[in-house]
């Protein structure tokens, strides 16, 4: 893999390390060669720490202790992967949401932002609400309408960026339904490929949500689903010395829809069985903001990174891949 990122002799600033995504952006970053890593996390009685193992990095700090350490360090930090938040859908605590993925988005913007620092952070495809005015990450930002708290604490931060004059300064990544390792310790926000692969190992039926819209037949409803590795990949290219000067807010997703019937054979298929589907309602606290259907417009991002399509991972290959390498082995990325 040819050694293309820039900033070798400072410091690349990643939160949310020992989370999903951010544990693939070490993983990557330590690929091509860099350690220059500067990690925030808190792990408290999780797992995550595991995705965190074989891993190169300066030091892992806390996100509460982060600010008081960057104090006299603003010359030693060139970037900045602000991928830490809570990402639950579900969460109810809306004053949550707000000081830990808005305020302290606020506040980290406004520090690298203050220092001429390459600030890429993670959006969320929920902030386009029920899709009914599209996935096009050139709408503007004041009619899209979030079904839930969570997608509206993202939103608020890229209304704030926005309202600073500041979107074209930073880089704002709306990511669609993204699966693969060293998403283990998410729990009821793992992927669904996570759960139909436990589900499949113990030869019991994979249960889909029965259909909440005419227009669906039961399994029917379609999502664009991303494999880690491809949105990882999209991720990081924002640092290299091609990108390095590119901002704005885009989507990262493959820019198709698959439906959960078809995700559900490639899973059965990744572990050998015959397939097995059955179909239940859907949870009350669901309904109002569930998703039939979305497919990231990807026009924006393919105009600057041409070759990414090609390097997309077809979903039959990606569930086999960490289905087959990750999820049977117990492993890491």
């Amino acid at each position: 893999m040819e050694k293309r990122v820039i900033f070798e002799d400072q410091w690349i600033l990643v939160t949310g390390a020992a989370g999903f995504i951010g544990s693939g952006v070490v993983r990557y970053l330590n690929d091509l060669g860099y350690h220059n890593l500067l990690l925030v996390d808190d792990f408290y009685a999780t797992d995550k720490w595991k995705n965190l193992v074989g891993k190169k990095f300066v030091d892992i700090i806390s996100k509460k202790d982060l600010f008081r350490f960057l104090t006299g360090k603003e010359q030693k930090i060139a970037a900045i992967f602000h991928l830490g938040a809570c990402s639950s859908t579900v969460e109810s605590n809306a004053d949550y949401l707000l000081e830990n993925n808005y305020r302290f988005s606020v506040n980290l913007a406004k520090y690298a932002l203050r220092n001429g620092q390459r600030f890429i952070y993670a959006s969320s495809a929920a902030t386009y609400g029920n899709g009914s005015r599209g996935f096009d990450d050139q709408t503007e930002l004041s009619k899209l309408r979030p079904l839930n708290m969570y997608g509206y604490s993202k939103h608020l931060f890229d209304l704030w960026l926005e309202r600073e004059k500041a979107l074209d300064k930073v880089v704002g990544l709306k990511y669609f339904n993204v699966f693969g390792p060293n998403e283990y310790h998410k729990n009821r926000m793992a992927s669904m490929v996570w759960k139909m692969a436990k589900t499949a190992q113990s030869e019991k039926p994979i249960s889909l949500f029965q259909s909440n819209h005419p227009d669906y037949a039961d399994g029917e409803q379609k999502r664009d689903f991303i494999y880690v590795k491809d949105a990882v990949r999209f991720t990081c290219r924002f640092i290299e010395s091609s990108l390095q000067k590119v901002g704005g807010i885009f989507n990262i997703g493959t820019g198709s829809a698959v439906t959960w019937n078809r995700l559900a054979h490639a899973v059965f298929k990744a572990v050998k069985k015959p397939p097995c589907i059955q179909y239940i309602p859907m949870p009350v606290d669901l309904k109002a903001q569930y998703q039939n259907y979305t497919k990231a417009r990807m026009a924006k991002y393919f105009a600057i990174d041409q070759a990414a399509s090609s390097f997309l991972t077809p979903i039959e290959d990606a569930v086999e891949d960490y289905v087959q390498n990750y999820i049977l082995r117990d492993a890491q990325w």
